[in-house]
């Protein structure tokens, strides 16, 4: 069966090659991922760069946004734009072991309004998702001024406590990203941050990386009968591997490695760093294994995600 596409991912960190946090990209390099996306069904993405020092964060912010210029002000490469603005997931996110996940520890600080004014003036509107820990951010201080300037605001790689989400919900925040992920393998049995968000999943809408590795099928079953369809949103947390099979891939400073199962491993093979896989085989997956309908796919995998970024 035919996938339905098309699809809008609001998590890729690279594609078909490119390691969208590289110092250095080329515009032949961005059009040429954008016609592989196109490819797979994917209408649009977000790019989406990691934590690392915030000057390196804003030149790479500035870069892509040079090339998205580009890509805008040149109508014959419109079929290969699929770049729909920025995901930047960090800096402000847990340093405690297992939340802070593939993100360097030494570049994750506490959220603050400077830090953060300067990667959204950097970005020239185009940041459309921001990943944060609610804990590092005080007050709700960030959550609320970036809410304000029309930024869709997401909790990840957090320990937060219950009343934490709930106090960060009143200030704006709307989502969660890849839950299941972003922490640590042994958790406390009853009281844990995966529990605390599928509490709230009411009021949230929950990204979930539905490769088959980042969390088993089973388990992934069980936290999709708990999230309201409307809320559910599937993304791949693709990086440069995706598509190409087992091998060795840049993730930006660091370097991961695909197995033979497709599953990405950071360098020490104690946690996955992004994923190799696609929304193709991520719809398959859903399908197949979990036996999930085709017009529910159809929200998880666009309409809902689009809503996320106002674009439905």
């Amino acid at each position: 069966m035919n996938p339905p596409g098309p699809f809008i991912d609001l998590q890729v960190n690279g594609y078909a090659g490119l390691d969208f946090n590289a110092d250095e990209i080329t515009l032949d390099e961005v059009v040429r991922v954008g016609q592989r996306l196109a490819d797979d069904a994917v209408e649009k993405v977000l790019v989406t760069l990691i934590t690392a020092p915030l000057e390196t964060m804003i030149r790479r912010i500035s870069r892509w946004c040079e090339i998205l210029d580009q890509l805008d002000g040149d109508a014959s490469l419109s079929r290969f734009h699929v770049f729909a603005g920025f995901h930047i997931e960090g800096p402000f996110i847990s340093p405690v072991d297992g939340y802070v996940g593939a993100h360097p520890r030494e570049a994750v600080r506490p959220a603050g309004l400077d830090a953060a004014g300067r990667l959204v003036d950097a970005a020239c509107g185009r940041i459309r998702l921001l990943t944060l820990a609610p804990e590092q951010d005080t007050g709700g201080v960030v959550t609320r001024w970036l809410t304000d300037q029309g930024i869709t605001v997401a909790a990840g790689h957090s320990d937060a406590s219950l009343d934490q989400l709930k106090a960060s919900i009143d200030s704006g925040l709307r989502m969660y990203t890849h839950l299941g992920n972003g922490c640590p393998a042994q958790l406390p049995r009853h009281d844990n941050i995966i529990q605390r968000v599928l509490h709230l999943s009411d009021q949230l809408a929950i990204s979930f990386i539905a490769d088959g590795h980042h969390i088993p099928c089973m388990s992934l079953a069980n936290y999709l009968r708990c999230v309201p369809s409307r809320n559910v949103i599937i993304v791949t947390d693709a990086i440069s591997a995706a598509g190409l099979g087992p091998g060795r891939y840049p993730l930006g400073d660091q370097t991961v490695e695909v197995d033979q199962d497709g599953a990405a491993w950071s360098a020490d093979r104690t946690h996955f760093a992004g994923s190799a896989a696609t929304m193709p085989s991520m719809y398959a997956t859903l399908h197949d294994r979990l036996g999930v309908e085709q017009q529910e796919l159809q929200h998880w995998m666009r309409a809902n995600p689009a809503r996320m970024i106002g674009d439905e």
